[in-house]
């Protein structure tokens, strides 16, 4: 058995039989536990084996899942773009032109907000630029914002 002053979080023994708690499946991939909980409940994870007395018990592969899950929502992918792809992942001798559209998609939806953003950025500027302080009640700023009447975006 290893030394246990030398164990890290990621080589300590969560339990005898080698599976995964939900607490220690959430430090090692970086999220919450009802982020996992969450992910359960809409489908990103199938329903996970539980002990008898209820404990959910995590394998290495719905570590990986979860690390998966996790990297695509910080790419921004909805949750439903990331059912699509863990779907594809689970066929790996399909080819992989469905992923590349999905991806493309969102490249594309993205590129569409970076535009709207900018245009916000430029809008905000010009209000910004006709402050010249004072009171709220001659504030540039605030006149500008109720003056919008939805012309951003």
């Amino acid at each position: 058995m290893a030394d246990p002053e030398k164990l890290t979080d990621r080589t300590r023994p969560t339990s005898v039989d080698g599976l995964m708690t939900i607490g220690e499946i959430a430090r090692r991939v970086g999220i919450k536990v009802n982020t996992i909980r969450f992910y359960e409940e809409i489908g990103l994870l199938p329903p996970i084996d539980r002990t008898e007395s209820g404990r959910r018990k995590f394998t290495e592969v719905q570590l990986q899942r979860l690390r998966f899950i996790r990297n695509s929502r910080s790419l921004g992918f909805s949750s439903d773009e990331i059912r699509s792809l863990l779907s594809l992942s689970d066929q790996p001798d399909r080819q992989c032109t469905e992923v590349t559209d999905i991806a493309s998609a969102h490249l594309a939806a993205v590129n569409e907000r970076i535009v709207r953003l900018g245009a916000l950025r430029d809008e905000l500027a010009a209000i910004l630029a006709r402050c010249h302080g004072g009171r709220i009640c001659d504030c540039r700023v605030i006149e500008a914002i109720a003056d919008l009447s939805g012309e951003i975006g």
